[in-house]
């Protein structure tokens, strides 16, 4: 239940503030966020101001960042609830209320972050109201600063000639000139204002675009949160549906999750280029030792590899037939393709890195062109690199795989070169906007957002489900 802010009257909000901070550890996808939420920390100092009569207009800021600190304290009673559960887990009982402490912290972690994305809309929105302000004051001072600059430019005609050759008085002249250094001082004072004004709107701008990043992430996260949700409600209804004296139908569960968990293991992770299929559990095993030393999320890794070898299955494989015009062959059809290879830039790359690793470089496979499209074919391996590309990384790959010469043709380096080349484009972490603008990049289409990018995130779903699924099935019960 809720705490409220009124018993038989109102309390301090400055105390329930101080108190909030200190009696409860928020806790979000499990990382304590009290201190590094932006969010949080723009509710609790708008907090420690506002009046009691706002926070009872549930629309209000107010009302929305007391729900959302709220709902950081229930979630992280969850959290510890769940904690102390895992701990007696084993038996039919004791693995029901596992299961029912996990849905219950999802649902409250669902309920943080729909606030949590209210207070990010809500201050977007008066981001947008103050930049537009400062846009009006800029032009006014743009306007009231055309007008200096005339008056000043009509003074300026004014030179000693027309003086001496007018009837003008010389106390009449030097007032002139007085007005004429004014206007000049009130001139450089309104540029100075506008730099002033600018240089707001631009600090503005950043943090507007950062809350929308934000905003960005935490849609996706919800989304995956959700998800993650209707899986443990359906174990939940499973489990049940199974009486305590019934420890058959309970092995027989187990059974079934092992079932599925080797399902899953053995599931074909199809690689563009590579000599041959591997399985789900060995692709992440690679993926997860990327992540080690790089930071990449093993899932949108995956995914990403992914979606490069479906384009590789779209665009064929060929073999490079010409080394001075790059021209090449269908190796199933038989095609002649004019640009398998950019001559001046990939076939020396390609003829060094195949003469290293002993391979014939006249029957190595790379990727054709694709049909319709300008450019070239020449991608080697899982990860689709052109030769040139690949010679940027392989330094960095050998240090990193512990070899001299890192094969592009190879699941394992490939996993390493793919996931240092996101780090590079900025997709390390698990935030939805920051791994669409590297996937965009990786495609070679730029943004921050394509209809390629959002493919990844969308097998990344997926692919994350069979993590999950792994994680809390694949290890052996006792």
């Amino acid at each position: 239940m809720r705490k409220g802010y009124f018993i038989a009257r109102p309390i301090s909000v400055v105390v329930l503030v101080s108190f909030l901070s200190i009696s409860f550890l928020p806790f979000f996808n499990g990382v304590a966020v009290a201190d590094t939420d932006p969010a949080v920390t723009e509710c609790q100092n708008y907090l420690s101001s506002v009046s009691a009569s706002e926070l009872s207009n549930p629309a209000s800021k107010g009302a929305q960042c007391k729900s959302l600190i709220d709902l950081y304290a229930e979630l992280a009673q969850q959290q510890a609830n769940l904690a102390n559960q895992k701990s007696v887990s084993g038996t039919l009982s004791g693995d029901i209320k596992t299961v029912t402490a996990q849905i219950n912290a999802k649902k409250t972690e669902i309920k943080t972050k729909v606030a949590h994305i209210s207070v990010l809309t809500n201050s977007i929105g008066e981001k947008k109201v103050a930049i537009q302000s400062l846009a009006d004051k800029i032009q006014n001072q743009k306007d009231s600063l055309a007008q200096l600059l005339r008056k000043t430019n009509e003074m300026d005609r004014n030179t000693v000639t027309d003086f001496l050759l007018s009837a003008t008085t010389l106390s009449d002249f030097s007032s002139d000139v007085s007005r004429f250094d004014t206007l000049k001082v009130q001139v450089r004072a309104s540029v100075d204002t506008i730099k002033t004004i600018k240089g707001v709107t631009e600090q503005k701008k950043a943090e507007l675009e950062k809350e929308q990043n934000l905003t960005i992430d935490e849609k996706q996260a919800l989304v995956q949160t959700q998800n993650n949700l209707a899986v443990k409600q359906s174990a939940q209804k499973t489990l049940l549906g199974i009486s305590k004296d019934k420890e058959v139908q309970y092995q027989k569960l187990i059974a079934d999750q092992q079932a599925k968990v080797a399902t899953i293991k053995a599931k074909l992770f199809q690689l563009a280029g590579g000599s041959q299929a591997i399985r789900f559990d060995v692709a992440l095993q690679y993926a997860n030792q990327a992540a080690s030393s790089t930071g990449i999320d093993p899932a949108f890794l995956l995914a990403e590899l992914t979606q490069e070898s479906n384009l590789g299955a779209n665009v064929g494989k060929c073999y490079l037939t010409d080394t001075s015009s790059g021209a090449g062959v269908g190796v199933n059809t038989g095609k002649s393709f004019s640009n398998v290879m950019k001559a001046s830039r990939d076939v020396g790359p390609f003829l060094d890195i195949t003469s290293r690793l002993g391979y014939d470089p006249m029957k190595t496979v790379v990727s054709c062109p694709i049909a319709g499209v300008a450019g070239y074919g020449g991608a080697m391996g899982p990860a689709q690199f052109i030769p040139s590309t690949w010679k940027i990384f392989e330094s960095r790959l050998a240090s990193a795989l512990g070899k001299q010469t890192p094969n592009p043709w190879m699941a394992q380096d490939a996993f390493m070169a793919a996931s240092m080349y996101l780090t590079d484009l900025g997709g390390v972490g698990s935030g939805a906007s920051a791994q669409l603008r590297a996937s965009c990049k990786y495609y070679g289409s730029g943004g921050s957002t394509c209809s390629y990018g959002r493919n990844v995130q969308s097998l990344k779903l997926s692919i994350q489900s069979d993590i999950d699924y792994l994680n809390q099935y694949g290890v052996s019960r006792r």
